[in-house]
């Protein structure tokens, strides 16, 4: 699947490629000197780096410090309790190595360490999943956020295609990475101040 992806994408970038060379003529190169711009005309197709734009936009590395920090303190709290668990095995092998304990006592005892042990374990798993989940919606704000923006993004522009696959070799002109991201970053800045 991941070789299929790969092939996919060297094509698209080909593809890409040779539009552009055989797509643009001398009077649309002329007419984007004249004009300095080195912006895609309408009717083109253009590419995000989509990795490059999910990393470098406010909202997500907000959303991302916030899940750290959480996620931190889930680690904390968890590394915490696994030690607590360690000092009553070591007490309870310590009472066991001394004879303090009675045959029925280090049953009972062993019992609620193997109790306590399953339940560490379990509420380990459910924080991951609860992270794990967590992690997931904050991708999917993320892209939802970045999709809405496009779409408004490019009824001002009027692109034939915007593509989001990753990009081997390019047209610098038909990188709308950055203009993408500072109207995104602009647009989450206002949203905040609200």
């Amino acid at each position: 699947m991941k070789q299929l992806k790969l092939i996919l994408s060297v094509a698209v970038a080909a593809l890409i490629c040779s539009c552009n060379a055989t797509g643009n003529t001398g009077a649309a190169q002329a007419d984007n000197a004249a004009q300095g711009a080195t912006a895609a005309p309408q009717g083109s197709i253009v590419y995000v780096q989509l990795d490059s734009l999910v990393q470098q936009y406010d909202m997500y590395n907000d959303l991302k410090s916030e899940w750290e920090s959480k996620a931190q303190t889930v680690q904390d709290d968890l590394t915490k309790k696994g030690r607590s668990f360690e000092s009553a095995v070591k007490d309870f092998q310590t009472k066991i190595d001394k004879g303090l304990l009675t045959r029925s006592q280090a049953e009972e005892q062993q019992q609620r360490l193997v109790e306590r042990e399953q339940n560490l374990q379990s509420l380990s798993q459910q924080k991951q999943m609860e992270l794990a989940e967590e992690e997931a919606v904050m991708m999917r704000r993320v892209m939802d956020a970045i999709q809405t923006y496009i779409t408004k993004y490019n009824q001002d522009k009027g692109y034939a295609l915007i593509l989001s696959v990753p990009v081997l070799a390019g047209e610098p002109s038909l990188n709308i990475t950055q203009d993408v991201l500072a109207g995104l970053n602009e647009e989450y800045i206002k949203s905040k101040n609200k």
